[in-house]
């Protein structure tokens, strides 16, 4: 007898990862390769290989559908990716229209953000939260709003950008064309630009092996938990940065449960401190203090987890 089962993917700029999901939510099988620098062509070839054999990993597997998170930007309305930011070539690219056609089941598309935001709250630290706020980051800064387990969505069904909401407008420009939103301040690029140009950061050279394009974020975070101090200025400043953005969050929707995810919040013990410190201020308006701020539990499998829910949620 034939199992139904979903299909989850994760597209970032550098891998892409597959998982088939049960409809109790099991991760059954995983595949995962590297996208990065992949022609389109070839790209889908590989995607559509990882599918193959995730669904062959599993005893008579009966698809119901795939469902994907992708590193924006894309259109979702006609499921194509529209990244050459971060997949060289990728623009236009219709991967819903050819993995429907290759597997004969429905696909949805959605941001990465998102799909790791539906993930967490279906099976990881925001469970069935009734309003869930996702918070990742890494490279760069990708937010989501899950409300009664539907991603929000904003004009023509565009995707809200809260890593791009200005914090200091005298800050670095960023692609998205104003100067000091979030991610400009605070994102593992943002990091590392602050370190290399930094006047003091001799350690940090050091630990580089003299070569300025070594120095990243894991890197500072090392030096700062070692007590350098040019590091440890960086990231206190990154910190109140992070903690300014959380704030207009939670002043602006007030979510039961906040997670957050990505590789900079490995580094959550030289970030939470701060924000402790800066959610105490008494304000009448907003309860910060009933916000439950949780690390995400899911990590490199909650896009996955996402893309199967959106299949499995409307189909079970």
């Amino acid at each position: 007898m034939s199992q139904p089962v979903a299909i989850g993917m994760d597209i970032g700029g550098t891998h892409v990862r597959v998982g088939v999901f049960n409809s109790d939510g099991h991760l059954l099988g995983q595949h995962e390769a590297s996208i990065a620098a992949i022609a389109p062509e070839n790209g889908l070839n590989l995607i559509e290989r990882l599918i193959q054999e995730s669904l062959d990993s599993v005893i008579s597997p009966s698809l119901l559908g795939i469902g994907i998170g992708c590193t924006g930007p894309l259109d979702t309305v006609h499921g194509l990716i529209n990244n050459p930011y971060t997949l060289e070539g990728w623009n236009s690219v219709p991967i819903v229209e050819r993995l429907s056609k290759t597997f004969k089941v429905p696909v949805r598309l959605e941001n990465d953000a998102d799909a790791a935001a539906l993930g967490e709250y279906w099976q990881g630290a925001g469970r069935e939260a009734k309003r869930l706020y996702a918070v990742t980051v890494g490279t760069g800064v990708g937010t989501s709003l899950i409300v009664d387990g539907k991603i929000y969505r904003g004009l023509d069904g565009s995707h809200p950008e809260g890593g791009h909401q200005l914090i200091d407008p005298d800050g670095p420009a960023c692609y998205c064309g104003h100067r000091g939103c979030w991610e400009s301040l605070i994102s593992g690029l943002a990091i590392s630009r602050y370190a290399r140009g930094a006047k003091d950061n001799g350690h940090l050279l050091a630990m580089a092996e003299g070569d300025p394009n070594r120095i990243n974020a894991r890197l500072v975070t090392e030096a700062a938990r070692a007590g350098d101090p040019a590091s440890l200025a960086i990231m206190q400043k990154a910190a109140r940065d992070f903690s300014l953005g959380i704030i207009n969050i939670i002043s602006f929707f007030v979510p039961d449960v906040l997670v957050l995810s990505g590789g900079v919040m490995k580094s959550a013990d030289l970030f939470l401190p701060t924000l402790e410190q800066t959610l105490k201020t008494p304000n009448p308006m907003v309860p910060f203090d009933r916000v439950h701020i949780l690390p995400a539990k899911l990590g490199y499998y909650a896009g996955l987890y996402g893309g199967a829910y959106m299949i499995l949620s409307e189909a079970i």
